[in-house]
């Protein structure tokens, strides 16, 4: 309970980590509003601290959060005075905020939010005019830190630019190496011992999750194994019909749910309040837990148990790098931020995220974030249940963090291609679920949810040969269940039923509806032989040397006439070619394996053998209508 938290000047320190890459991709407005979001957090300034890594070096960027921070200074006491939820200026004022704004009426709050909101349009238009003449993107750039704002006089978090150093000739560790930079820079800059990690287009909708988060983090009864708090990912753009809620809500909401009770669900990649300590070092024993709580208890500090005492400052150096300063940080986190932050504390941030800093280190392999995949946060959550870490899914009823979903089939598929092709490929490592996670400390239970996440692409294998065999065997007349009358054919029936009937439940229960249930029976199979397909085919043929690692970045630039599809519930299969092939061919091929093999069955009438594959071919006609919408459109367009 949040009462039951300690005063704010005891509270322990928080780092928020925010990442962007593309300012085509990511638009730049979108990214400075979760950064106000996360600066407007019900937290004590003093302990908050903002860290924006731009991956793609773009002036315009570097220009926004200037401006972002500008704004700021009227927005976060504003927010504050008036006990704002809303957090997010663009949200605020938009419909999203009609409720909020009828609630705080008033003619003081009336007069102060036309203020607020005229100098909310001034800075969005310095921005988007910035964003149409500047955003390139640097491939081949020094790195650049700059500290934004640190003045703890005026009651605001401190705001730090990052834009770690990428040369062509060497690696670039996509957003798990742009997460640990963060990690150093910050060591040296707040060092606070917790971090909040957000997608840049997720923004804070509620102030008061990082106080929801440490009602976990320093509950004395799990602190000390906790890893972190993972808060759900919901889109505050998805419409009545969910047509691309691709993570299917209801299934991945009571799964996220249930694996909350064996030890921890996985790490989504963005909403959750991590530990850092956890990302260096396994949990504190079980024998020495309540001795060493009762001392952080006290002091607030973090026991490190990075490595043993006599271990030299040389050994230190080789797992963590060549900064006595970053390593000194590891035993000495604050829970206040350094009044000044000098020219010398610059220069040394700048070295912590140059392309040579990780070299002959073990970041990346046994300390911060995974580069085994490129699912960094999952595969790094993975790896901290394997070595014994806990973790929470909070769930509250007011979504504390809201993101942009995707609204078109290309953007959706190729995100979840990323996906399985990520999971696939941990599953089929050394580290997988069946060796290595069965010798981890992670319960069994545990285990098998992972093992579910990363080998159930391999479900599109089956799926595929199933929209090809029974069709086929419809066409030519072979049975393949057995005649209605037989008992056999009851059992197949009460399987089929059933799984409806779960999956209805489930999204019935995390309130659906019947369309979102159809919706999500609809794009099950739609991503199954598409993106799952495709996610495994991508690891053979890493596997193969034929394609390397990728880092396919989801765009979440917002087409106004995809937008216009998307709201009337149309699937838009414009751009996604590559998709387009066993979708269109399955589909073809079921209609024609439907209209000829219900010509045989009325012509030769033997209903009893082949009712069962009739019924399919007709089940999975319905479900691709959809399908045959969109070719129908893509043709008129063209």
């Amino acid at each position: 309970m949040p009462e039951n938290l300690p005063a704010d000047s005891e509270l322990p320190g928080v780092d928020v980590f925010i990442c962007t890459a593309d300012p085509t991709k990511e638009p730049v407005l979108e990214v400075m509003n979760t950064v106000l979001s996360a600066m407007s957090l019900d937290y004590p300034p003093e302990k908050l601290s903002v860290y924006l890594s731009d991956d793609g070096g773009a002036t315009v960027t570097l220009y926004a959060i200037k401006e972002a921070c500008g704004f700021a200074r009227v927005w976060v006491p504003f927010c504050r005075k008036y006990g704002v939820k809303t957090i997010c200026p663009d949200a605020f004022f938009s419909s999203f905020g009609d409720d909020e704004r009828l609630i705080l009426r008033g003619n003081e709050f009336k007069n102060e939010e036309e203020n607020i909101k005229a100098a909310y349009e001034v800075f969005k238009k310095n921005v988007e005019k910035a964003s149409s003449v500047e955003g390139s993107v640097r491939m081949d750039r020094p790195p650049y830190i700059e500290v934004i704002h640190d003045d703890k006089e005026s009651k605001l978090p401190q705001l730090v630019y990052m834009s770690r150093e990428r040369r062509p000739s060497s690696p670039h560790r996509f957003k798990a190496g742009a997460l640990n930079a963060l990690l150093r820079v910050s060591g040296v800059m707040s060092n606070a011992p917790y971090m909040l990690v957000l997608d840049c287009d997720m923004y804070c909708n509620d102030p008061s999750s990082a106080k929801q988060a440490m009602c976990f983090h320093l509950d004395q009864n799990i602190s000390t194994t906790l890893s972190y708090v993972q808060f759900p990912q919901t889109f505050y753009n998805v419409s009545k019909n969910d047509i691309y809620d691709a993570q299917s809500r209801s299934a991945y909401k009571n799964k996220y749910q249930g694996m909350d009770g064996v030890g921890g669900t996985v790490c989504a990649g963005t909403g959750y309040y991590l530990k850092k300590e956890a990302l260096y070092s396994t949990p504190i024993n079980q024998d020495n837990m309540t001795t060493l709580f009762l001392k952080a208890q006290s002091e607030y500090k973090w026991e490190s148990q990075l490595y043993q005492s006599e271990e030299s400052l040389q050994e230190a150096e080789e797992k963590f790098g060549a900064s006595r300063k970053f390593i000194n940080s590891l035993n000495d986190q604050r829970n206040e931020r350094q009044n000044v932050l000098c020219d010398e504390m610059i220069d040394e941030a700048k070295t912590l995220a140059s392309c040579t800093f990780e070299e002959n280190t073990r970041w990346g392999k046994e300390i911060g974030y995974s580069y085994n995949s490129l699912l960094e946060s999952s595969y790094t959550g993975y790896l901290l249940h394997s070595k014994g870490w806990k973790s929470v899914y909070l769930y509250p009823k007011r979504p504390c963090f809201l993101g942009c979903s995707t609204i078109d089939m290309k953007d959706a598929l190729v995100q979840l291609m990323k996906w399985a092709s990520g999971l696939v490929q941990v599953g089929l490592s050394k580290y997988s679920p069946f060796t290595y996670g069965l010798m981890s400390k992670m319960p069994l239970v545990q285990n098998m949810c992972y093992g579910y996440f990363m080998f159930s692409h391999f479900l599109s294998i089956p799926c595929f040969l199933y929209g090809i065999v029974p069709p086929l065997c419809f066409l030519s007349g072979t049975p393949v269940f057995p005649k209605v009358t037989s008992p056999w054919f009851a059992l197949f029936t009460t399987i089929f039923l059933s799984s409806l009937a779960q999956h209805l439940y489930e999204v019935m229960s995390s309130g659906g509806n019947l369309r979102t249930w159809w919706n999500e029976q609809r794009i099950w199979i739609i991503k199954t032989v598409t993106a799952c397909l495709f996610g495994c085919l991508d690891v053979l043929m890493k596997w193969l040397g034929v394609a390397k690692a990728n880092f396919r970045l989801t765009n979440k630039a917002i087409d106004e006439e995809k937008l216009r599809k998307y709201e009337k519930g149309k699937f838009d299969f414009q751009g996604a070619k590559l998709f387009m092939v066993p979708l269109t061919f399955l589909v073809v091929f079921n209609v024609v394996c439907f209209i000829f093999g219900m010509k045989r069955l009325v012509l030769e009438r033997y209903f009893e053998e082949m009712f069962g594959q009739g019924f399919l071919s007709f089940y999975v006609l319905v479900l691709s209508y959809p399908i045959l919408e969109g070719l129908v459109v893509s043709k008129k367009d063209k």
